[in-house]
């Protein structure tokens, strides 16, 4: 008989596109922010349609590859060695596309100051996601321990 407290490959597929849709709209507003705050310094207050259009699609792209070839290392437990390396390949292309598509009219020194930005937000994001696994971590200890209570869970668990 089937288990029925495993996931289906559906519910499987669905949850990876979740988590690449929502990475996609956090980077997305991440790297947007920065964007704008550029071109602000520079007395531009309006936001190039096709740079954008440029920027979803590219975080769509790094969302899955931080899935797929990094096992999602902004939701790690710890940031070791393959984390890092995630971190280093996205930021690497992150800041490529936005060199050569312009985003900072190619002016390096916003670039690397880009690339800096996103290490620290991808860091930022680690933390956050680390602290929302402590906070749900004690919410379902603390639902475990009023369902025992409820139904006095005796030693050979029934």
């Amino acid at each position: 008989m089937k288990d029925d407290h495993r996931l289906t490959i559906w519910e499987r597929y669905l949850t990876r596109e979740i988590a690449i849709e929502f990475k996609a709209c956090l980077y997305f507003f991440a790297v947007l922010f920065y964007y704008c705050i550029y071109r602000m310094i520079q007395g531009v207050f309006d936001a190039r349609i096709l740079h954008m259009a440029e920027m979803i699609l590219t975080c769509y792209i790094i969302g899955y590859i931080q899935v797929f070839a990094f096992a999602n290392f902004d939701e790690a437990d710890r940031l070791k060695g393959r984390e890092w390396a995630g971190i280093l390949v996205c930021t690497g292309i992150y800041s490529a596309v936005g060199y050569f598509c312009g985003w900072f009219e190619k002016n390096l020194t916003a670039t690397l100051i880009f690339a800096a930005y996103l290490l620290l937000t991808y860091i930022c994001v680690y933390f956050i996601y680390k602290s929302k696994r402590a906070i749900d971590d004690k919410k379902l200890n603390e639902d475990l321990r009023i369902f025992q209570t409820k139904h006095k869970v005796n030693d050979t668990g029934e």
